[in-house]
């Protein structure tokens, strides 16, 4: 394996491990590939979204044997979400750089800033919603994840605990909308771009391996310890992406 890979492979697996922990994570994989690596912004986006394949598959494995999957509730997300992802694929391979890195930020920034002030209004373990609902919660999640590389969980996990759904089962949830969201937008990025196939799966083994070990970890400690540290995690990813923009515009 090369250095290279093996860098690659690093960052997934730390991404991961927040992915499978608390369903966010994804978020630094993109500035750490652009930042770390140098890495183009719009192949950074599609190495990740090919990495989440596997996140997705691992991750929907491990939270379905511990029964935290509603199944009806992912289908009608899967419905939104397909599309969502082909349209976000198009254009992330179309958008100015710039743009693309300040919607990371911002994103990241957004999430961290929800999981700090936000009120987590518990949700029963009975609580649902309608189809409707969730096809366009799915949509929603599906353009921004492909359309900035995060995947899905980032931006999943937060709408669905503003609708009242369980913590865990809203990370069920975001494990198993990783698959059709990044399958789409893979399919969507070799139609409108170039990605590299050994990036992305470098990403992908490191993403897979960190998943496991973070869905397996998130079923054993406090939760909200793990969402304090993911918060404080997405801060400084969304402030120093930020940051960054900021002073190359201005020098």
């Amino acid at each position: 394996m090369s250095a290279l890979a093996f860098a690659i492979g690093a960052i997934g697996l730390l991404a991961g491990v927040m992915i499978g922990c608390v369903g966010v994570g994804g978020v630094i994989v993109v500035p750490a590939l652009v930042y770390g690596i140098g890495m183009p912004i719009q192949d950074a986006i599609a190495s990740a979204m090919m990495g989440y394949i596997l996140t997705g598959a691992i991750g929907t494995f491990v939270y379905a044997r511990a029964g935290s999957i509603r199944w009806k509730l992912a289908g009608w997300l899967a419905v939104g979400a397909a599309p969502g992802a082909l349209l976000g694929a198009w254009a992330s391979n179309g958008v100015d750089p710039r743009l693309l890195e300040f919607a990371v930020g911002a994103l990241s920034l957004a999430s961290g800033l929800n999981s700090v002030f936000g009120r987590r209004r518990g949700g029963e373990d009975g609580r649902t919603l309608a189809p409707a609902e969730l096809v366009a919660v799915g949509a929603v999640t599906g353009v921004l994840s492909a359309l900035t590389g995060t995947g899905g969980p980032l931006v999943l996990v937060p709408i669905l605990l503003w609708l009242k759904l369980p913590t865990l089962a809203a990370v069920g949830l975001s494990q198993a909308a990783q698959i059709p969201i990044a399958l789409l937008a893979t399919v969507g990025n070799f139609a409108y771009g170039d990605p590299d196939v050994s990036m992305g799966l470098a990403l992908g083994l490191g993403l897979a391996a960190g998943t496991w070990g973070g869905a397996k970890i998130a079923h054993a400690l406090p939760r909200r310890t793990l969402e304090r540290v993911a918060a404080v995690v997405l801060l400084l990813v969304g402030a120093l992406v930020l940051a960054r923009l900021g002073y190359r515009q201005i020098v």
